[in-house]
């Protein structure tokens, strides 16, 4: 994308309310005009990804989205649907999918430079069903929390309100879910993300090494048999244990690596997360990977993905 020609077909879907204003705080429309490129901004009237849409029909050759990781998630179905090159702009909270590609989430405005020389990027998708996935898909304790009422508002208020039920073992996920070890009933959190999460050292607890293994990651936290003093510690101490290898668990968790992951119930429907969204799903759920299905464009000078560490590696001694 070289010259002002190519860039003013370029449209950015930007949600000003991302990140508590963090547009605004770093100027971007402007900075993205003085590009030459158009910004479109969402409001209660138009969604991220009905504009995106629209941006296509009118000829845009890029989509750009400003926002947090559920607006980039709805540009990025529209971009992958359409095989256009998607530019993130980090301006979320957590930024968890800019982070994962390398970006600098700090300065959301250090991504405009691909529109001069970006490096076109293949990276994965997940699915569940029909909808795309940049992050996760949550059951159980988060996608209750999603459900609250005034959930945007206050999250700490809304996870408060849902998290005794499941420290005590009487709040669960109403399906089975496939395991490489058999199934597991009625878990009491699944957690499938879009290439495997990083659970082994505190450190970088959460990240993804790699966003193209065109693999999906599975955690599952079965309901304990006693109450848990702290469900996250719970959970972490309780994959800690895992040896390393696909299907591996201690006596409540549970994590694996798959191209496709499935749950079951009893029932018609399943409450969701997706990116932080809440949904309703049919059962049976039925996730999958799509491997290389989102081209992005990165810029050429960005902090980039660290190594994933080692384990079982030592430091080396301190010299004298």
């Amino acid at each position: 994308m070289a010259g002002a020609e190519a860039r003013t077909r370029v449209v950015v879907v930007m949600n000003p309310r991302s990140g508590g204003g963090s547009p605004a705080r770093f100027d971007l429309a402007n900075r993205v005009e003085g590009m030459g490129a158009r910004v479109w901004s969402t409001s209660v009237d138009d969604d991220a990804a009905s504009l995106a849409r629209l941006a296509v029909r009118e000829g845009a050759e890029v989509l750009g989205v400003a926002g947090g990781d559920g607006t980039i998630s709805a540009v990025a179905a529209v971009a992958a649907d359409t095989d256009r090159p998607l530019l993130v702009l980090p301006a979320g909270t957590r930024n968890h999918f800019a982070r994962d590609l390398g970006l600098d989430i700090r300065n959301p405005v250090s991504s405009l430079s691909a529109l001069i020389d970006g490096v076109p990027t293949r990276v994965d998708l997940g699915l569940v069903g029909s909808r795309v996935f940049i992050n996760n898909v949550s059951f159980g304790l988060y996608a209750d929390a999603l459900l609250e009422p005034g959930y945007r508002e206050d999250k700490v208020r809304a996870l408060a309100s849902v998290t005794p039920d499941y420290l005590v073992g009487r709040q669960w996920v109403e399906a089975d879910v496939d395991t490489p070890r058999g199934a597991v009933h009625f878990p009491q959190v699944v957690l499938v993300s879009n290439n495997p999460y990083h659970i082994a050292t505190p450190r970088y607890l959460g990240r993804r090494f790699t966003l193209t293994s065109g693999l999906l990651g599975a955690i599952v936290l079965k309901r304990p048999t006693d109450t848990p003093p702290d469900l996250l510690r719970h959970l972490r101490s309780e994959l800690l244990r895992q040896q390393p290898g696909p299907g591996k668990a201690g006596d409540a968790a549970s994590a694996w690596r798959a191209a496709s992951i499935t749950l079951r119930g009893r029932g018609r429907q399943l409450d969701a997360g997706i990116d932080g969204e809440a949904v309703t799903l049919p059962l049976p759920v039925t996730c999958e990977t799509w491997p290389g299905g989102l081209q992005v464009l990165l810029p050429r000078d960005r902090p980039g993905i660290p190594s994933e560490p080692v384990l079982g590696l030592q430091r080396p001694p301190r010299g004298p």
